[in-house]
């Protein structure tokens, strides 16, 4: 057997590293979890936004969504992670501060408190305590908020200023995002009441689809030729995307009872069977009244029974999750699909991608149906706090059918509200939207590229200022010392 020299004076310490409360399981389903959650927005929607736009979009739609994914990491570690999970500065509001240093990430994480009292006055569920890192519950976190940004994005792709948009990730962050999040997940005035957002039905979700909708009203609409057109430039990889989207919400679900319990494996399967229902029926939906299927709505279709079922994935029996399935493939296609198309006030509004319908819509639906189907066993298994049911199995559940309502309504009326604030105080600063000269042209005017080099596409690329040489232009030395160019 080898044995291993440690240097002098190196000293090995195991326990530091594995401490006795750290289950390297929940610890690694974690991380696991977070990866998958990222996965899903760098490459998923970058592929999916980059492909499902007009190819003069495709560039800057993927560079949006890359653009904020980099920002919130920042923002993130450096404010917005204690302004959602650490000390209450206001019911809907958590104190700002870094979530850095060895001392915060090493740590065990912890929870906050349910205020569920007893008569004696005890708190019937004091804490949570996940047995892993703060260190792994704040890239968790961390990249939940970065995909709501980029679900934002889908909404105003194609014409919005990207210098604005530079300004608007970390501002919509700071003001709109924290106060979903610590009001419903980190001990705020919702988490407190009882309202159940399972892994961001509310949070992300329906905070994404109103604040795109919002944002697409301000920045205004793409250009009358693009809004009458706009194909996608790649469906295959589109379909990539979208496959990168439904395998990576195993970890969007699975991950929320921060543990490989029992909990997790029925968010897992729940989410798959509601989105494939969803999926489905949208699907049937486009060939009884079209005669075609679908293939960007069967996509929209995946996506909203993805979305509906977040808020209870965990909370919820199989049967509710078909259900649910049902409502989701049906409910915002008709939104969509109807709705839209003879409302004049949607008709004005340009979401790029529908993200209202398929994110906002779908997300207070799914909030609405957990009020009805949470099955208080799966409930006490998720946060063991007595008497949390839904709607269907009687008792307090018609109470938290209207808890559900009156917390999806908070988070609707404050993104309405501050995302519209935040575009006016850019556009005091710049435009939010591109000059008309960048609309026609697209991403060659935005950033000097082209998606694809086609038939002399993509050769305006100016090497000069961004040091990229191709094979065919690199400079060398002859033996003689002059300067060639290959």
């Amino acid at each position: 057997m080898a044995t291993v020299t440690l240097p002098v004076g190196y000293q090995a310490n195991t326990s530091a590293a594995v401490p006795d409360w750290l289950n390297k399981g929940d610890n690694a389903w974690q991380m696991i979890s977070a990866t998958l959650v990222g996965l899903q927005s760098v490459p998923g929607l970058i592929i999916l936004y980059g492909s499902i736009v007009k190819k003069k979009w495709a560039v800057n739609s993927a560079f949006m969504a890359l653009y904020a994914f980099a920002a919130v990491v920042i923002c993130w570690v450096i404010w917005a992670y204690k302004m959602s999970f650490g000390e209450k500065l206001l019911p809907f509001w958590g104190k700002a501060g870094p979530a850095l240093g060895q001392k915060f990430l090493i740590k065990q994480a912890v929870l906050p408190a349910t205020v569920h009292l007893h008569k004696n006055g005890t708190i019937e569920t004091s804490m949570i305590m996940p047995y892993y890192p703060m260190a792994s519950m704040v890239w968790f976190q961390c990249v939940f908020a970065a995909i709501t940004l980029i679900l934002v994005a889908g909404s105003v792709l194609g014409r919005m200023n990207i210098k604005a948009w530079m300004m608007f990730v970390p501002m919509w962050l700071t003001f709109s995002y924290t106060v979903g999040a610590f009001s419903l997940w980190g001990g705020g005035f919702l988490f407190q009441w009882g309202v159940i957002d399972y892994s961001g039905g509310y949070v992300i979700h329906l905070s994404s689809g109103i604040a795109g909708i919002t944002a697409a009203y301000w920045v205004g609409p793409r250009s009358k030729h693009d809004r009458e057109r706009f194909p996608p430039n790649n469906v295959l990889l589109m379909l990539a995307g979208a496959g990168l989207l439904w395998m990576g919400w195993a970890g969007f679900n699975g991950g929320d009872p921060y543990s490989a319990n029992i909990d997790s494996s029925m968010a897992v399967l729940n989410t798959n069977i509601c989105a494939a229902t969803s999926l489905l029926v949208w699907t049937w939906l486009d060939v009884i009244f079209f005669n075609k299927p679908s293939v960007i709505g069967a996509v929209q279709g995946m996506i909203t029974g993805l979305v509906c079922i977040t808020p209870g994935a965990g909370v919820v029996q199989g049967w509710a999750a078909i259900i649910m399935g049902i409502l989701s493939g049906s409910i915002p296609w008709f939104t969509m699909m109807v709705i839209h198309k003879k409302w004049p006030l949607l008709q004005k509004i340009d979401d790029t991608l529908a993200v209202f319908h398929t994110h906002a819509v779908a997300g207070f639906l799914g909030g609405i149906l957990t009020g009805l189907f949470a099955e208080p066993v799966l409930c006490n298994l998720f946060l063991p706090v007595t008497n949390t049911r839904g709607g269907v199995y009687g008792g307090s559940g018609g109470v938290q059918f209207l808890k559900q309502i009156v917390g999806g309504g908070f988070i609707i009326g404050w993104n309405l509200v501050v995302t519209s604030v935040i575009c006016f105080i850019i556009s005091l600063i710049m435009p939010l939207r591109m000059s008309e000269e960048h609309l026609k042209i697209g991403d060659d005017a935005v950033h000097g590229e082209e998606a694809y080099a086609l038939w002399g596409d993509g050769e305006k690329y100016d090497s000069s200022k961004h040091g990229f040489y191709s094979d065919d232009t690199l400079p060398y030395k002859t033996s003689s010392g002059a300067t060639q160019v290959v």
